[in-house]
């Protein structure tokens, strides 16, 4: 085959979604394929995704994108981990470091021998075991001959889309501004043929990728892809989203503090802080969640708060005939576990190596839309896991949360921890075992059992090797700089 059958490929929308998408393909698949990128100025990006996971550092490498670079322009500042605040009880605090947990056995996970060693009386906290939750706790960071952790980024979202639109457009990705007017399919197929501006415009293509946000503009409201809806699990549909003055150095993880009727964020950038109200509109008004969010917010707003509204769910089939949604035309958990940008990084990462350069079919559409399945059905257990699985009852909203009936798979896990204390991670699984342990132990879910391999070490081996591994930890990360100290080092500023 001298030519790929799919070679056109068209992209509704820029922001994240769409700079991710025209940049990954371009930077991999360039020579291959012909790309169009249509945004207009006028429409402006939600916005509200500054907080990554630890895949967004795997795929700029992938992409080849440089670090400094890309944080310099981007007002980046590094993450170890995210701090829940009030969500189990009012007043409690735990951290979800992106670390590893202490050494485990092919026989057991490590917080097995924790959990004998607490019995046994002579445990310190789970978080003393892991070099990123302490390096986070005291508000360090260092990489390179200096440490070695497991890290992400605090973005700036707007400027991060056009760092990477500067990156795809040197490659040859062709943007063209304005705004759609109609979506044009073929009469027998229903496949997409074209997309027509308001100017008249028509830009044809092979395959497309709807990156038009919450309105579907391709996948729903043209292919009726289908939504569902998770709002019974996922109550909070309304943000407060705005930007402060800093008030101090930049903290290495991201603050989640839970309030009467959601939570609000707290995300450190080199020179500012983008911070965020979530709120159920049935359990608090707009009114009440403004006067709430300005008493708690540090620094000065450099804005009026918007309101943004959304709905947790996701659609039926995320690859429909010849189109494929990504970001928020995709569907949208919620931004607690800061799994949006990732959601659409691995979008991209599986469209490039399942690319359909012989033509659309079924069975590519299938696996794809299969494997995004397994994967955003997991990441919604982990986020509903924070809200259902807490002591709080100070509120109608904290009321029905901890009290509703939650998904079997979920279901299921929790049970499995709470008999037996194991957790475990699928192939399709974001999060590792160390994220449901530190996630269901910080939300009081106590073991009522677990594997007894630990008892065939003494009281005094098994003390040992939790003593020295916290020791040694606590050693590297007194030897760390300061966050604030280290990041205008890195960057050369």
């Amino acid at each position: 085959m001298d030519q790929p059958r799919v070679k056109r490929v068209v992209i509704a929308g820029g922001g994240t979604a769409g700079w991710v998408a025209a940049f990954g393909l371009v930077r991999q698949l360039g020579p291959l394929l012909d790309i169009t990128l249509i945004e207009s100025d006028e429409i402006g990006t939600v916005g509200v995704g500054e907080s990554t996971i630890p895949t967004a550092h795997t795929f700029h490498k992938y992409m080849g994108i440089d670090e400094r670079a890309f944080m310099s322009a981007t007002n980046s500042t590094f993450k170890l981990g995210i701090s829940f605040e009030n969500w189990a009880h009012d007043g409690d605090r735990y951290i979800h470091s992106f670390g590893t947990l202490g050494r485990g056995t092919w026989l057991a996970d490590f917080h097995h021998f924790w959990l004998q060693a607490r019995a046994q009386g002579f445990a310190a906290d789970i978080g003393d075991y892991c070099l990123e939750h302490q390096a986070a706790a005291a508000e360090k960071f260092a990489i390179g001959e200096q440490a070695s952790v497991n890290y992400a980024y605090h973005l700036d979202a707007t400027p991060y889309g056009q760092y990477l639109r500067t990156l795809a457009e040197a490659r040859g990705v062709k943007r063209v501004e304005g705004k759609i007017r109609s979506v044009q399919q073929h009469a027998a197929s229903g496949d997409i043929e074209a997309l027509e501006l308001e100017s008249g415009e028509r830009i044809e293509g092979d395959l497309f990728i709807d990156c038009t946000g919450f309105r579907g503009l391709l996948i729903e409201q043209t292919l009726k892809a289908g939504f569902e809806d998770w709002d019974h699990w996922l109550p909070t549909d309304s943000a407060l989203p705005v930007q402060t003055e800093s008030v101090g150095a930049p903290r290495p993880y991201t603050r989640a503090v839970a309030h009467r009727a959601g939570w609000r964020w707290q995300i450190p950038l080199q020179h500012r802080v983008g911070n965020g109200l979530v709120f159920s509109s049935a359990h608090m008004s707009e009114e009440e969640a403004r006067a709430l969010f300005a008493t708690e917010l540090e620094g000065t707003p450099l804005f009026e708060p918007r309101l943004i509204r959304f709905k947790a769910g996701r659609r039926r089939k995320s690859w429909v005939k010849n189109c494929i949604a990504l970001g928020l035309s995709s569907g949208f958990v919620e931004p607690l576990e800061s799994t949006s940008i990732h959601l659409i990084m691995i979008a991209v990462t599986r469209l490039l190596q399942m690319f359909p350069f012989g033509g659309v079919t079924p069975d590519v559409r299938d696996r794809f839309n299969h494997m995004a399945d397994r994967e955003i059905i997991g990441i919604r257990d982990f986020i509903i896991l924070h809200y259902h699985a807490t002591e709080r009852d100070d509120s109608e909203f904290w009321r029905y949360v901890r009290t509703m009936d939650v998904p079997d798979t979920l279901k299921e896990r929790m049970e499995l921890f709470r008999e037996h204390a194991h957790a475990y991670q699928d192939s399709h699984d974001l999060f590792r075992v160390d994220s449901w342990v530190q996630v269901l132990l910080g939300q009081r879910i106590e073991p009522q059992c677990w594997h007894q391999v630990a008892r065939t070490m003494s009281d005094d081996q098994l003390k040992g090797a939790l003593g020295a591994l916290q020791s040694n930890i606590a050693k590297a990360v007194q030897a760390m700089p300061q966050h604030g100290t280290f990041l205008p080092r890195y960057l050369g500023a």
